[in-house]
């Protein structure tokens, strides 16, 4: 397994299918899929900054993150920890 693919099992598992495989609205669902696809065009360094990113937020993502979590939905926010001690720098260089 790449580090872009264990990287996206993280993130598919915890947020992105919980939404996909739901009867979520199709505002969520596009959302999901977007940010799918924008993580697909990175390398893991690079999913890794994205991350990071949709953390810190945009205008746009913290109304999605809110949207998230007024449907019940886990968000990156609640998976800082358990991406913070998997993907550090030793896993990146390693």
């Amino acid at each position: 397994m790449t580090k872009e693919e264990e990287i996206m099992e993280i993130l598919s598992v915890r947020v992105f299918d919980p939404v996909l495989q739901s009867a979520a609205s199709e505002t969520l669902k596009k959302g999901i899929r977007y940010t799918i696809m924008r993580l697909k065009e990175r390398n893991a360094e690079g999913m890794i900054s994205y991350f990071w990113s949709a953390i810190v937020g945009t205008e746009n993502s913290t109304k999605f993150a809110r949207l998230m979590k007024d449907n019940g939905f886990t968000r990156f926010e609640e998976v800082i920890d358990e991406f913070r001690e998997r993907f550090n720098n030793q896993w990146i260089n390693s």
